[in-house]
């Protein structure tokens, strides 16, 4: 027969709320505390510490840590903000101007690109956007400058070709250093072409089919006597070039612009060191022995 002191006990430990497993937790000792709480609650350890040992310790360990990273955390940080928030919380007036008229040039050169895929709303005339688009390539106008030059009996022609062939030199050569130099991608981020690799017309900025066509537009109206209507369809020629690489994505509207301005620039500067016919009949002369040696 059990004792009476042992049937009470137990009858106690069951009657006792904080044996329940919901309640384990309470009966668990402070992490600093040790052996001070070791004696509280020592039935409960038996019942319910020995059912979830490993939670009980997790849940009671996150608690302590979080408070101790946030402490470090604070002392890491101090009350000064970064340099960039700064700026970017009390930008200038310059930097808002900047940004507002870069995010218009990007909207507006996406809605403008209706030809950049074959999906796209003008996707069937994409060929036909890109034919005309190959009228102002750096290569094209190299090789009809070549053949032209070899076939010319004139001494002015000759003169004319050559200076003209001079430009279109550096007009690929600044175009492709500016680029380079800037490393501004299209508004469709798309893949370089074959020709557009041949030519170093890599990026973005500046467009060169723009400022080719500018150069060359301004350079026949200056030096060969052509009808009215032929100037009128030279001008548009050069305005439908530039804008037929914003209508296949691989130009921004800002790109355009500033490719007819360099244009412009590299007509001005060939104007300035404008070679005699005396010295292109040299360069003609150094090329045609370069090319046939000893004859």
């Amino acid at each position: 027969m059990p004792s009476s002191y042992n049937v009470r006990s137990r009858a106690r430990e069951r009657n006792n709320v904080l044996t329940r497993p919901e309640f384990v937790s309470l009966n668990q000792p402070l992490r600093g505390g040790g052996g001070n709480g070791s004696g509280v609650g020592g039935p409960s350890e038996s019942r319910g510490g020995a059912r979830r040992p490993g939670p009980i310790k997790h849940q009671t360990s996150l608690p302590s840590e979080e408070p101790t990273d946030s402490g470090s955390k604070d002392k890491r940080e101090p009350g000064k903000m970064p340099e960039e928030d700064c700026m970017l919380l009390n930008p200038s007036f310059k930097g808002i101007a900047m940004n507002s008229l870069f995010a218009i040039d990007i909207c507006m050169s996406k809605r403008m690109g209706v030809c950049a895929n074959t999906s796209s709303p003008w996707g069937g005339c994409r060929s036909m956007v890109a034919l005309l688009a190959l009228t102002g390539h750096g290569i094209t106008w190299i090789i009809g400058t070549i053949v032209c030059l070899a076939r010319s009996n004139t001494l002015a022609g000759q003169e004319v070709l050559v200076n003209l062939l001079l430009a279109l030199i550096l007009d690929i050569l600044t175009v492709a250093g500016l680029q380079r130099l800037v490393k501004r991608r299209g508004p469709w981020e798309m893949a370089p072409g074959f020709m557009d690799c041949v030519a170093m017309d890599i990026y973005s900025f500046p467009a060169a089919h723009a400022s080719r066509a500018a150069m060359v537009s301004k350079f026949l109206l200056s030096h060969l006597v052509l009808a009215v209507p032929l100037r009128i369809l030279l001008v548009l020629w050069a305005l439908l070039v530039g804008m037929s690489r914003v209508l296949l994505g691989k130009h921004h509207l800002t790109d355009m612009v500033c490719g007819f301005a360099l244009g412009m620039l590299h007509f001005s500067l060939m104007e300035s060191v404008w070679l005699t016919s005396s010295t292109c009949q040299n360069l003609i002369s150094i090329s045609t022995l370069s090319w046939s040696p000893f004859f």
